[in-house]
């Protein structure tokens, strides 16, 4: 079977730069080379790549208005990184925010260029992976009725099994933290605890809708996914995407759908679940009350199940030792009333994980 090349279009004035790029990704890529933003525009009508380098400094027409045209036209959607020899942080910063990808200074080192270049298009891949589940997920979330409710359900439990199957280290995390926070929340209810927001939830569809708030990470490669290691800084800012590769996903759907809560739901659980109570969390540093409910229970669910899961890098931990961490970042990490509920139901949390353990036992 013969494998398609991913086409990467390199556009620079310089013939030594366009030479080095031929003889550097051409056994991996299928390149074509240009030398003007002219040229770039001219092959874009005939055919389409999977990924540009632009040169930043070229006469004319530099790198920053030719990234400006292809976003003001039907080719906004090809992928790019800026090359340059400008190496100021506002430079780099502009083209960051015309929609780069990355900004990669010259010289360069020829190997971690073709690294970051293969995490980009892997990421790109796995991204249309994502939009295609996406789709067949649609499909299944725009009726009512209970009957097609617990078929989309079951579209939910598929779509987050599929996450789990590439995420070996984390098996069984969706199911588990579902229960933890059904757990959290009767809780809640029973102490009178946030019962303004809770009353405002629709229960049938927010346990539920936190399947999907790992969704993001098929978008992150396999090599950092499950690496058997800690991770080094620049992996841990890749794989810290899959939280807006998710909500871009399910806001994607929610265009398409009509008064769906559990797709509301999923997105907050999605985007907030990495919040700290301190701002210090990701993607937005979002603060005490500004994090949503839905993210500051998520955040205990995960944490404690993270802590008391065995990975490659890390061994479990007891339920008890992960009540001391959660207990020891009350009003840091986590919403300090919320601590104060996981304490009260902990042996719940720990049955739950325990039974885990059991049924993956004997298997």
């Amino acid at each position: 079977m013969v494998i398609q090349k991913n086409k990467i279009l390199v556009v620079d004035d310089s013939q030594t730069y366009l030479t080095l790029y031929k003889s550097l990704l051409s056994p991996l890529y299928d390149v074509k080379a240009v030398d003007s933003a002219e040229l770039l525009m001219l092959s874009l009508e005939t055919e389409t790549p999977d990924l540009i380098l632009l040169d930043v400094q070229m006469p004319i027409c530099n790198g920053y208005q030719a990234a400006r045209i292809i976003r003001n036209s039907r080719h906004k959607d090809i992928p790019f990184i800026f090359i340059s020899v400008n190496t100021n942080y506002e430079d780099e910063m502009e083209g960051l925010s015309l929609g780069a990808l990355d900004y990669i200074f010259k010289p360069f080192n020829n190997k971690l260029l073709l690294r970051r270049i293969e995490t980009h298009l892997s990421l790109i891949e796995h991204k249309k992976d994502l939009d295609s589940l996406m789709g067949i997920m649609h499909s299944m979330v725009v009726a009512k009725t209970d009957q097609l409710w617990k078929l989309q359900n079951a579209v939910l439990n598929i779509i987050a099994d599929l996450v789990e199957s590439r995420d070996r280290v984390t098996g069984g995390h969706v199911a588990r933290t579902q229960k933890y926070l059904a757990c959290l929340i009767d809780t809640m209810k029973e102490k009178g605890i946030y019962l303004d927001e809770i009353a405002a939830w629709d229960m049938n569809y927010l346990v539920p809708s936190s399947q999907l708030h790992d969704v993001g990470k098929i978008a992150i490669p396999d090599s950092i996914l499950n690496k058997p290691a800690r991770l080094t800084p620049e992996e841990f800012t890749i794989i810290k995407r899959h939280v807006d590769i998710g909500v871009e996903a399910i806001s994607n759907m929610e265009l398409m759908s009509d008064d769906h809560n559990f797709l509301k739901y999923a997105k907050i659980f999605a985007g907030t679940h990495h919040e700290k109570w301190d701002g210090s969390g990701y993607p937005n540093g979002l603060s005490g009350l500004d994090i949503p409910l839905e993210g500051r229970i998520m955040a205990i669910a995960d944490v404690y199940d993270a802590l008391v899961s065995k990975r490659p890098y890390m061994d479990a931990i007891s339920s008890k030792e992960a009540e001391q961490i959660i207990l020891g970042d009350r009003g840091t990490h986590f919403d300090p009333v919320l601590v104060d509920v996981f304490m009260d139901v902990s042996d719940c949390f720990a049955k739950i994980a325990a039974e885990s353990t059991e049924e993956d036992h004997s298997r």
